[in-house]
């Protein structure tokens, strides 16, 4: 009857969970067979698949415990039992088992639950049930353990009790054996009877029952001949019992496996006044360890990798498991035109989440770019945030984080260098020496590699056999046959070096004479970058990095990444860069730092992945708040035209980040220059500046609203703006068209501070949208710029220069012409001229170079000139930056 419910019962979980295999994992420390094969006979009967670990005999302690780890971190089992001698039952080795896969229920979690009474989360000992069950009519009735310890023992004795017997325990030895015998009205035996204690010593009548370990499989006759005891043994039916559990452990593993709301602990903020520095502020905070904060918010144990105590990668493995779970909220931050100071929306962002979690208790998660070492030791220092509302600990963040910008410059590097590398092989070799090292001998054999011969198939060589292509195919398979001059992957540095912006490579005597013209870039405007930020897989970001158009041939076809064969070696550098990175706030919220693609160049989001995983992290009534680079103009239309055609996902808020001082500067102020004081115009009331400069922000929310999605405004708040100044702002934005527009207090009162902004945010969500792309992607590449230019910028027209031409009828030609466009521009204004601020009309947008990147999958045209290289100004950052060699603390970051 147990086998038959257990198997009906698991029978239902596998309908429901049609690729379900539950698996039981049995550590065994001896030799018998029979329980072995008792175990296999009822878990083949009820559907479990079981692994027997069979130890030696005379394991250690410390050997079954390793196992045990092992096993417990094992995501293909979900179940552990163990089959073990006596001697080594102790509670070490008990607890060693995770309580979740605990199908013995011998750990003292289970055991405690069970003591207080929790029968659904606890899991009763299979021996201790298979007693009971054998049990009736317990009422008033004595019932006297011999030989029982342990965590059974006590189990069962719990079990007897709340059953209405009077238990009594004793051990073989004990004086009052004989006595305790003879008044009992039921005897368990929980070890052998030792042979001097006579059966006699039992009472006529009394229902025998022994659960020994040794004994477990047979039924013993005690030699008492006039005895009416039901002399039985529970060997059978413990097995059946514990394939009971196992379905039970099954079932709770789905459960475990599903989305559940978040239990959240989050962190108090006692903000100070007046507000001290981003680094001092995030010292002052101790976070919550990140397996703490991956347990919260419902990722398992195996879906994250600990980057010491406030870090960890998440597993893309998560996506499939909660696949069929409802996508919650998605909102966008953008700005308006920024001063050169940043308007702040990391800060808003995380403002925004540390309000919706910690003061309105709904599920929120960030998803910020990781910064670059560029700004962080060049002009804007960390990026994580600022004041109260930050991500925590900043130097984690503004660092080396993870390490992931690291593994771009050394794939974009590899890639780099194999094309270099190439043209002189090709150069210094005939087709048959250079076929023969491509081809190589190895162990008397010779044979393609698997992207050898995905290029001969693309080739329209279908052979296999090295020794079979003609002088032809050889010549075809063999040469990429390169034109240097139309190479346009560059080397890459995650350091702002202006002197790397034009360089000359090969001018050593062993490059034979192959010297050309090269240049750097910053890492983080490397197309590798942009891949991270868009890729669906890691199927989709192998397929990608194969696609990287490096340059052309001499008959102007398109040479790729692939065609190098190099796209495995820069997949193996990139398998870790493609989990997000978890991280915390200030108030200990969940924040994703993922992917930090140059916003000017391109799309200047985060990733697709930290998106799509924290929509399901957060469920169908939480939010997932993204930023984009720069203003609305660059960062918002990227993401709605490139990057949620990518993810497929649907926005349902923009929020538009403005200061009173940026509108300041837009209404007519002075330049506004990075670490120069700020004029008296942007430190005093002016309330003429600013409704002049409300221009572009109105600007911005119409850009917005060409997108069908409704627009919040946060007024980021200094403590210089009036408030006349605020209400002005307020007021002009939602005679705009904004949904509504909410001062901001975040960055001196953390989350508390952007509680109303959280409240319209939610507001606005419940709106009906109307999401549409600005553009078909059918167009020609000249009319997707065409519309950008004159519906976003506020161009009058365009005009290209013979190159950007001449670009686009070739990328035309190649087939890349039905890709978004990714315009790189200038974002100090809406224009293509920094110095015009406002909403500048009239102007004809010069597009002197289009380039593409056929990988992440956009044409980027060049707004007049864009440096890919930032450069150093005369008193960098990194002046105020120091170690503290005692304590090893980051000084001066920010």
């Amino acid at each position: 009857k147990i086998t038959e419910n257990a198997k009906k019962s698991l029978a239902s979980l596998k309908r429901e969970n049609p690729r379900l295999e539950p698996t039981l994992a049995i550590i065994q420390a001896h030799n018998d067979r029979l329980i072995q094969d008792m175990n296999k006979h009822f878990a083949k009967e009820v559907g479990v698949h079981v692994i027997h670990i069979c130890l030696p005999e005379g394991s250690s302690k410390d050997e079954i415990v390793n196992e045990i780890l092992r096993l417990n971190e094992d995501p293909n089992v979900q179940g552990l039992a163990l089959d073990l001698p006596e001697s080594l039952y102790s509670s070490k080795v008990l607890n060693a088992v995770k309580p979740e896969k605990d199908v013995d229920g011998l750990s003292s979690v289970n055991l405690g639950r069970l003591v207080h009474g929790d029968a659904y989360n606890c899991l009763v000992p299979p021996t201790a049930c298979a007693v009971m069950e054998l049990l009736e009519d317990l009422g008033g009735k004595t019932v006297l353990l011999v030989g029982a310890s342990g965590a059974v023992s006590a189990a069962l004795q719990c079990m007897l009790q709340r059953e209405g017997a009077v238990t009594v325990s004793c051990q073989w030895k004990a004086p009052q054996l004989q006595t305790k015998l003879h008044h009992a009205d039921v005897v368990v035996f929980g070890s052998t009877k030792p042979d001097d204690v006579p059966v006699s010593w039992i009472k006529p009548g009394t229902t025998i029952i022994s659960c020994s370990r040794d004994l477990l499989s047979e039924k013993h006759n005690y030699g008492q001949q006039d005895s009416h005891a039901a002399e039985n043994a529970v060997g059978s039916l413990a097995v059946a019992m514990r394939m009971q559990n196992m379905v039970k452990t099954t079932e709770r593993w789905i459960q475990s496996q599903q989305y559940r709301k978040w239990d959240l602990r989050c962190l108090k903020l006692q903000p100070l006044f007046p507000v001290p520095s981003d680094i001092e502020i995030s010292r002052a905070q101790s976070p919550k360890a990140v397996d703490v904060l991956a347990k919260e918010i419902g990722l398992l144990t195996d879906e994250i990798e600990i980057y010491g105590q406030t870090k960890a990668k998440v597993r893309l493995s998560l996506l499939e498991r909660l696949k069929d779970q409802p996508d919650g909220k998605y909102v966008l931050v953008a700005g308006i035109t920024p001063t050169p100071l940043g308007e702040g929306k990391s800060t808003v962002t995380i403002g925004l989440v540390q309000a919706l979690t910690a003061h309105l208790n709904m599920n929120s998660f960030a998803c910020l770019r990781q910064p670059s070492q560029g700004p962080t030791f060049g002009v804007k220092g960390g990026a994580a945030g600022g004041g109260y509302a930050q991500v925590i600990p900043m130097e984690e963040f503004n660092l080396h984080l993870t390490g992931d910008i690291h593994a771009i410059t050394a794939a974009n590097n590899l890639l780099a260098a194999a094309i270099d590398a190439r043209i002189l092989h090709e150069n210094t070799q005939s087709d048959k020496a250079l076929y023969n090292r491509l081809v190589p001998v190895v162990n008397g054999m010779r044979g393609f590699s698997a992207i050898q011969l995905a290029r001969l198939r693309r080739l329209g060589i279908n052979k296999t056999d090295p020794g079979t292509l003609t002088e032809e195919e050889v010549s075809k398979f063999a040469r990429l046959d390169i034109d240097p001059s139309t190479i346009t992957w560059q080397r890459v540095v995650d350091t702002n070096d202006r002197f790397l912006r034009k360089i000359t490579v090969g001018q050593a005597n062993t490059e034979k004479g192959f010297v050309r013209q090269a240049q750097f870039d910053i890492a983080v405007a490397s197309e590798i970058m942009a891949i991270l930020a868009l890729t669906t897989s890691l199927q989709d970001m192998k397929e990608r990095l194969g696609k990287m158009v490096v340059a052309n041939d001499r008959k102007g076809e398109p040479v790729t990444a692939e065609d190098l064969g190099v796209t495995g070696a820069l997949a193996v550098l990139m398998k870790d860069a493609i989990k997000p990175t978890l991280m915390q706030t200030l108030e200990g919220t969940p924040v994703f730092v993922h992917a930090g693609p140059f916003a000017n160049i391109a799309h200047g989001n985060s990733s697709v992945l930290a998106d799509k995983i924290a929509l399901k992290l957060v469920g169908e009534k939480g939010f997932v708040v993204t930023e984009a680079g720069f203003g609305a103009d660059i960062g918002m239309e990227k993401f709605f035209n490139i990057k949620c055609r990518a993810s497929g996902l649907v926005p349902s808020v923009v929020v538009l980040v403005a200061t009173v001082r940026a509108l300041k500067m837009h209404g007519g102020g002075p330049n506004v220059t990075a670490g120069a004081p700020l004029k008296k115009e942007y430190t005093e009331e002016n309330l003429q500046l600013v409704a002049d400069g409300c221009c572009n922000l109105q600007k911005q929310i119409q850009i917005a609203q060409l997108f069908g999605v409704p627009v919040v405004v946060a007024l980021n708040i200094f403590k210089t703006d009036s408030a006349a100044e605020v209400d002005l702002v307020c007021k002009i934005a939602k005679q705009s068209g904004a949904f509504d527009a909410v001062p901001c207090n975040h960055w001196s009162a953390g989350g508390r501070g952007a509680v109303k902004l959280a409240q319209a945010v939610e507001k606005a969500a419940k709106q009906e949208t109307s999401f549409k792309y600005l553009y078909s992607l059918e167009l020609p590449i000249v009319e997707k710029i065409r519309i950008i230019a004159q519906n976003v910028y506020g161009a009058q027209d365009i005009e290209l220069s013979p190159t950007a031409q001449s670009q686009v009828d070739r990328y035309t030609r190649q087939g890349f012409g039905n890709l978004p466009i990714c315009m790189a521009k200038t974002h100090l204004s809406l224009s293509h001229q920094p110095e015009r601020k406002g909403v500048p009309t009239g102007f004809i947008l010069p597009i002197s170079d289009v380039r593409a990147s056929i990988g992440a999958g956009f044409i980027y045209p060049l707004v007049g000139t864009m440096s890919t290289m930032p450069g150093l100004p005369t008193r960098p950052c990194f002046y105020d930056i120091d170690l503290d060699p005692i304590t090893e603390q980051v000084k001066g970051l920010f």
